[in-house]
């Protein structure tokens, strides 16, 4: 074993090899990664891995027929503040990859990468109009107002008429990776220079920087994850991969493990990543070989990583990632983690 490789609880940040960063401590940005400015200007950062227990779903998701979750419109949370709701970041210079909505019809490319290490890395392009819908977990994160909440553990029956996949979310909220809100509903406020999945009340989705190009003016956000810094910025993996001990504690406090990414392309598809044994850079690495410009990690560990692909809307699901541990109806059943749902549009639907 690599003697960077300690063995300690998987939530005691103390236990962590290298610099890692947990709260009350700020994340030491080196020279050579100075270029993130203002994406590596993070405090009270805990990259604790993702723990919960058995799924166990508490409301039935039931997206309207466009697959838009009705609900009130709602702000994000104040740029660079955590745990309150206020107004939305002032965006700064675009980053991130070229916004809009992919042509052709909605489909899930599937496809596999070697890294030159040897890490299997499984690929999900979402082609066509596809649409995103955000759901929160039974356990984790908790909705401030449940009630008011449509996309919930389970994928619900207007849903699944139209699902083409899903796939898992981010790190726990006691992890402080980051904000998130659901159909207007600030969870935990968003923070200032993280990446984030940005969805629009039609379901449109797309990745960025917070405060750093997205929002911007007069866009209309619904539903934000975020999960830590960009894996890749601007077609290249960013110099903060090489150094796996800052992208969460890992079981075992071992570099290679279950992780999961989530990319997007200049066409404006999203790119969802994972292997069940592999690195940051490696899952960087894979991303920009399958067109990424930007990309941000998603959640990781054995029982987290997860991706689930359909034939067509309205068939049966099946387990894409190989070795993958949850089943591939998990997300029907419910879940206590949140997750993304990829849609086909209701229109094209039954063609």
């Amino acid at each position: 074993m690599n003697a960077r490789h300690r063995r300690g609880p998987v939530d005691d940040p103390a236990a962590w090899p290298g610099k890692a960063v947990w709260p009350g401590k700020r994340l030491a940005i080196p020279a050579s990664s100075r270029w993130l400015g203002a994406v590596l200007a993070l405090a009270g950062l805990c990259l604790a891995a993702a723990c919960g227990t058995s799924p166990g779903a508490t409301r039935d998701g039931q997206p309207t027929a466009d697959g838009r979750a009705a609900g009130r419109t709602g702000t994000a949370g104040t740029a660079g503040t955590a745990g309150t709701a206020g107004t939305a970041g002032t965006a700064g210079t675009a980053a991130g990859a070229t916004a809009g909505q992919p042509s052709g019809p909605p489909a899930v490319r599937l496809s596999q990468v070697r890294t030159a290490d040897g890490s299997l890395v499984t690929v999900a392009t979402f082609s066509g109009p596809v649409q995103y819908v955000l759901h929160d977990g039974s356990q984790d994160p908790r909705p401030p107002r449940p009630v008011l909440l449509h996309a919930g553990p389970a994928i619900g029956t207007a849903e699944r008429s139209r699902l083409l996949a899903a796939f898992n979310g981010g790190f726990l909220m006691r992890s402080r990776a980051g904000g998130y809100e659901q159909e207007g509903q600030v969870f935990r406020g968003l923070r200032h220079g993280l990446a984030s999945l940005v969805i629009d009340r039609s379901g449109h989705a797309r990745i960025g920087v917070w405060g750093i190009g997205v929002p911007v003016p007069g866009e209309s956000v619904y539903s934000v994850r975020q999960n830590l810094w960009p894996l890749v910025m601007d077609g290249k993996r960013t110099p903060e991969t090489d150094k796996w001990w800052r992208w969460g504690g890992t079981v075992g406090h071992v570099e290679y493990v279950a992780r999961s990414a989530l990319g997007q392309n200049g066409a404006g598809e999203l790119i969802y990543a994972a292997s069940m044994s592999t690195t940051p850079a490696d899952l960087a690495d894979a991303l920009v070989r399958s067109g990424a410009r930007i990309a941000m990690q998603l959640d990781i560990n054995p029982e987290w990583v997860q991706l689930d692909t359909a034939a067509a809307p309205d068939t049966a699901l099946t387990e894409a990632i190989p070795r993958q541990v949850r089943p591939a109806t998990q997300y029907l059943t419910g879940w206590t983690r949140d997750f993304i749902a990829v849609l086909a549009p209701a229109a094209t639907v039954g063609r």
